[in-house]
C-alpha cells in the first residue's frame, strides 16, 4: 500500500475540512407569473405557478 512521504500539516488538513463549512446562498430565479424570487425547479410559494400552469392554490 502507498504510504505518505510527509506528515500532513494541521493547517492543510483543517483547511480541507473547513471547505465544507462554507455558507452559500441558495440559487434564486424569478417567477415568470408574478416576477418574485423563488427557488428554481419548485412551485412559486407566492402565486402557486410551476411550468406555465397553476400547480397550487396560493394563499
Amino acid at each position: 500500500m502507498a504510504v505518505p512521504k510527509k506528515k500532513t500539516s494541521k493547517a492543510k488538513s483543517r483547511s480541507r475540512r473547513a471547505s465544507n463549512w462554507r455558507l452559500e446562498l441558495p440559487a434564486r430565479s424569478t417567477c415568470p407569473q408574478c416576477n418574485r424570487g423563488k427557488l428554481p425547479h419548485t412551485v412559486c410559494p407566492h402565486c402557486g405557478w410551476y411550468g406555465g400552469r397553476q400547480a397550487l392554490e396560493a394563499g
